[in-house]
């Protein structure tokens, strides 16, 4: 189980408004500003997300390199796929493939897949077996 990723991002402001729309509806709505300055030396700012007292996905500002992650996010239906989806779209997502069941991975597999203004592969996962 993973407890947080760091994405490195050209443009933080324009992530975290994109962030901040792709993740609501997955509940995903706490945010919080990291200061680097109060880590050790080099420490970077770090902008973070969560939900249920936990902040997991961090943006830092930076180079930064699509082909370096891919990250899936749960849901907790289809719906709630759908919305983060449609979500991402509109903050300027680009399509990766529509919501609907992956029978290559599961027949219960439901995701949706965009990619941010940045190009890193966003997944929004329903897996009705682990809910």
């Amino acid at each position: 189980m993973l407890d947080h990723v760091f994405l490195t991002v050209r443009d933080i402001e324009r992530s975290i408004a994109f962030c901040t729309a792709e993740l609501a509806p997955l509940g995903i709505t706490k945010r919080v500003d990291y200061d680097g300055s109060n880590g050790p030396s080099g420490h970077p700012d770090l902008k973070g997300f969560g939900a249920n007292g936990r902040i997991f996905f961090w943006l830092k500002q930076g180079s930064a390199d699509s082909s370096a992650a891919h990250v899936g996010f749960v849901a907790n239906s289809r719906s709630d796929v759908d919305a983060s989806y449609a979500a991402a779209i509109a903050a300027g997502a680009k399509d990766n493939g529509a919501p609907g069941i992956r029978l290559y991975y599961d027949p219960r597999y439901y995701a949706a897949n965009v990619f941010d203004p940045d190009g890193y592969s966003l997944e929004f996962v329903y897996k009705s077996w682990q809910h």
